[in-house]
């Protein structure tokens, strides 16, 4: 297939999207919680995330055997009715001749189906055709189940894109005009020019949809070199952080931080950014499904995660040595002060101040798709051309345009979105997706393998990770009324 990528591709697109705008949020909860603490906290939170993600690929993995069964036992009945009707077109059988015996013929397919049918019965286990989270909810729950997952999975992407949205128009805005970053919205943006902060927002975030919101009408896989290009830019940005952090390190003559082990106080915060930072989960199905050879899937994502771990490891820490005050974004600490100022300095002080751009620009795409793809499955009952094609990808990405243009502080709509949504999203939808999907295994295929369930095949996993889940929003609950004054 012309739309099937490598898995170092799609490992690329998993990178991408979990390594953002929330990274840089990490050296300042790491100042906040102590380095120790935060150390071996964000370790713990990088596997939960990974049991939680392999949770999601052995999901889809059931509920395309389960889509399949349901096709083979529909075409099971069509081919016994047209051999019935060949042998006595004029009698009819009741429903005690109609039904057979389920152990005797299960596995037993018409032999027109069996030319377009692996012939091995794990190949009902497959991650080839694509199974949104949506999907899964409508195979695997009930009815209120399903209610559930929609409130919270539409909560979570709408409020993602537009946070992204606002952040990309903001910080376009704090680049571009020449007044200081810290002077209100009704300031003008040009001295010469009559046009306010505000109106030059709603300008970006305006050019912002034109530019971006079309890749919502195709797939992940269109957009294969924007990927490449923020990967690289990610890349170089990260590493000039860490470099230049390194570099202030080993200056005697600049003044370092002194963090500290451990503090308790700081734990909900740094929970909040940690589960913003390893978010992915709801994007698999589109990022897996492409992927040419996936054998190996749960080791590469495993290397992938822990990449990002290192990753996030070496910026937060080299952060919180180098400099004794810690910005809440990481990039505002690379802002010269105007001493020993240089054409370089300047360079980077402005790609720094980019890099969001550039992060947030590249995950855009995958979470509008995301989104479209939800929606059609929501819709999927209504085949009405013009709703699928067009209704639904403009329903994905102009209302979180339009949210942004409307309200300027999303303070509590970040923290609504990366807290309570998104640790039902991390971590109590695909635990609970899991536990069903494995209840609702065909009797005959519970004893063929699946070649893509997750490593942690045990009951008590599931269990755990909704434990920790509840204790994560009480944590998350805690720190939203007693410090940030949110709720």
């Amino acid at each position: 297939m012309d739309d099937q990528y490598s898995s170092y591709t799609a490992l690329l697109y998993i990178f991408n999207l979990i390594v953002g705008t929330g990274a840089l949020t990490l050296p300042f909860a790491f100042k906040e919680a102590g380095w120790v603490f935060s150390s071996i906290f964000i370790i713990f939170l990088a596997l939960v995330s990974y049991i939680t993600a392999t949770f999601v690929i052995e999901s889809m993995s059931i509920s395309n055997a389960i889509l399949q069964w349901i096709k083979v036992e529909r075409m099971k009945r069509i081919s016994r009715y047209i051999q019935m009707a060949a042998e006595a077109p004029i009698s009819v059988s009741t429903d005690e001749e109609d039904q057979s015996d389920p152990n005797e013929d299960s596995l037993m397919l018409p032999s027109a189906y069996l030319q377009n049918f692996p012939s091995e019965p794990q190949k009902f286990f497959t991650l080839d055709i694509k199974v949104e989270m949506s999907e899964m909810a409508t195979i695997l729950y009930n009815k209120i189940g399903k209610y559930v997952f929609y409130i919270c999975l539409c909560l979570y992407l709408y409020g993602d894109l537009t946070i992204y949205s606002a952040a990309i128009a903001k910080t376009i805005v704090n680049t571009s005009c020449t007044t200081p970053t810290n002077t209100t919205d009704d300031h003008l943006c040009w001295e010469s020019y009559n046009f306010t902060k505000r109106r030059m927002y709603k300008m970006y975030l305006g050019l912002f949809l034109l530019s971006f919101g079309p890749y919502v009408f195709f797939n992940i896989q269109k957009t294969k070199y924007l990927q490449f290009f923020t990967s690289a830019s990610r890349w170089l940005a990260f590493s000039i952080m860490i470099g230049l952090g390194v570099q202030r390190l080993l200056n005697p003559n600049l003044e370092h931080g002194d963090p500290e082990l451990a503090v308790a106080s700081g734990l909900p915060a740094l929970l909040g950014s940690c589960v913003y930072s390893f978010m992915c989960h709801h994007s698999l199905p589109s990022l897996i499904s492409p992927i040419k050879d996936k054998s190996r899937l749960f080791s590469k994502l495993a290397l992938d995660y822990l990449a990002i771990l290192l990753f996030y490891l070496t910026l937060a820490l080299t952060a919180v040595f180098a400099f004794r005050e810690v910005s809440d974004l990481y990039t505002l600490n690379f802002v010269p002060d105007g001493s020993n100022y240089t054409v370089f300095d300047e360079v980077v002080s402005y790609f720094l101040a980019l890099f969001p751009l550039f992060t947030l620009t590249a995950s855009f795409p995958i979470i509008a798709v995301t989104l479209r793809s939800n929606l059609q499955a929501m819709f999927a009952p209504y085949e009405w051309r013009i709703l699928h094609l067009f209704i639904l990808p403009l329903l994905a990405v102009i209302p979180p345009v339009l949210i942004a243009m409307s309200t300027e502080n999303i303070e509590a709509l970040v923290g609504v979105t990366g807290s309570f949504a998104g640790v039902i999203i991390q971590y109590v939808i695909p635990a609970t997706l899991v536990m069903c999907a494995r209840k609702s295994i065909p009797e005959l295929l519970v004893t063929v393998p699946n070649f893509y369930s997750s490593p942690f095949k045990a009951s008590y996993w599931p269990i755990l990770v909704i434990i920790w889940a509840a204790v994560s929003i009480v944590l998350v609950t805690y720190d939203m009324v007693h410090h940030r004054g949110i709720i």
